[in-house]
């Protein structure tokens, strides 16, 4: 469904910064409305939408097991840094 969305457990990424789970959760939230940015009168509900969202990752990140590591741990007040893919 979302393509652009990361994996963001190990062994993908050790670390896990909190702007890279917004950016996952804001993703999802795009792709599922349609909208990339929404109308003033969508805004509220398209930004709770990513808060909700974004907790959930985090808690089911925190929360799982994968065998022979440790639990992610969400870095807070990390930016995001861009991840630049090399072109096919």
């Amino acid at each position: 469904m979302c393509r652009s969305i990361r994996t963001l457990r190990p062994p993908h990424l050790e670390e896990v910064h909190d702007g890279d789970v917004v950016a996952a959760a804001r993703q999802y939230v795009r792709k599922v409305s349609g909208f990339r940015d929404p109308s003033d009168a969508n805004r509220d509900v398209f930004d709770d939408a990513i808060a909700r969202i974004t907790e959930a990752t985090t808690d089911l990140l925190e929360s799982l097991d994968v065998r022979g590591r440790e639990p992610v741990v969400v870095v807070p007040g990390a930016e995001q840094k861009p991840v630049r893919r090399p072109r096919a």
